[in-house]
């Protein structure tokens, strides 16, 4: 097993198979950002299949494909049904704006990808519009339910709530996730970048003492995720709340994941700059499995016992989609 130095076991890997999006969203990349990594620079599929091979090999159980825009790298279904058979991989999943998803949601299904998380902030398309810079509400929506009659099970919709521009969403956002069996989650604003930094987001851990009674919530275990989560159903079982608190109430002495880059360097915390570049060594004629898995041992030393955000929240300067997500 991967153990760092402060005795948390690693068994969550993110991949980012792409830093584009065809959204600006306000809180992730700015308007009118182009610095995105060239595609030579990318991890091919062999690679990126390499490091999720010996990843298991040290212990790892989970993956999730992340972005940018997973959906904008051509052929994605064919990189699933490759890190599917690797033996050791218990739970492929991916997250998503679905602006392409009603195109791949059957190939995705049928090359063994298990979940989807679904990033929606609202189900008016003027507030869409304002968060993701594109009038996009529709083929989000499409590319929802194409997922529905795909067959994937425990769909989860990632909202992140902000003061003053959707925050009146949240209510319409639960109903919505009652009448189509999916899970909500919400996420609090994480200070990544400029526009992060810039922006207003709400307070989870008061929003959930405020709805608590009103949906007769007890906490629950049921949800299938390998992240930090904490999740609420309500009594009757018709709603399933998901809540991701990296300021109100972080979780960082529970945190079991890293994340790879589509340039292949790995980053062991959202809220610290420490790093760990793999694409030169995986790249080199002579390297081994033995050598990636002592980089990957290297680099597990580097996570750090915390994130900075409240400390100092100006102190990341790279954007979430360069992070993976």
């Amino acid at each position: 097993m991967l153990v760092d130095q402060f005795g948390r076991t690693i068994d969550y890997v993110r991949i980012s198979v792409t830093d584009k999006c065809d959204l600006r969203c306000t809180y992730c990349i700015p308007e009118g950002f182009r610095d995105f990594e060239v595609p030579q620079n990318w991890l091919t599929f062999d690679e990126i299949a390499l490091i999720a091979r010996n990843f298991t090999e040290l212990g790892v159980k989970r993956f999730r494909l992340t972005g940018g825009e997973p959906l904008l790298r051509k052929d994605l279904p064919q990189l699933v049904e490759i890190i599917k058979k690797i033996p050791g991989v218990e739970d492929l999943s991916m997250t998503t704006n679905a602006t392409q998803l009603s195109k791949h949601a059957v190939a995705l299904r049928n090359a063994g990808l298990d979940r989807l998380n679904i990033s929606l902030d609202g189900l008016s398309t003027s507030v869409i519009k304002e968060i993701t810079g594109l009038n996009c509400f529709n083929k989000v929506y499409d590319g929802i339910m194409a997922a529905k009659d795909a067959g994937f099970e425990q769909i989860k919709i990632n909202m992140v709530p902000m003061l003053n521009i959707n925050d009146n969403q949240i209510e319409p956002m639960i109903q919505f996730c009652i009448d189509n069996d999916f899970i909500l989650r919400m996420i609090e604003v994480m200070p990544m970048g400029h526009t992060g930094q810039q922006t207003q987001g709400k307070n989870l851990s008061d929003f959930l003492r405020q709805i608590y009674h009103k949906y007769d919530l007890i906490e629950s275990t049921e949800v299938r995720g390998g992240g930090p989560a904490r999740y609420w159903k309500s009594k009757d079982g018709k709603f399933t709340l998901g809540l991701i608190t990296p300021i109100s109430q972080h979780f960082c002495e529970t945190c079991n994941r890293v994340r790879l880059s589509v340039d292949g360097t790995l980053f062991m915390c959202l809220g610290q700059n420490d790093d760990y570049a793999l694409r030169d060594l995986i790249r080199s004629p002579d390297c081994t499995d033995e050598a990636i898995k002592s980089a990957i041992y290297e680099a597990i030393n580097l996570k750090p016992k915390k994130h900075e955000f409240i400390e100092d929240d100006t102190k990341i300067t790279r954007f979430m989609s360069m992070t993976g997500g």
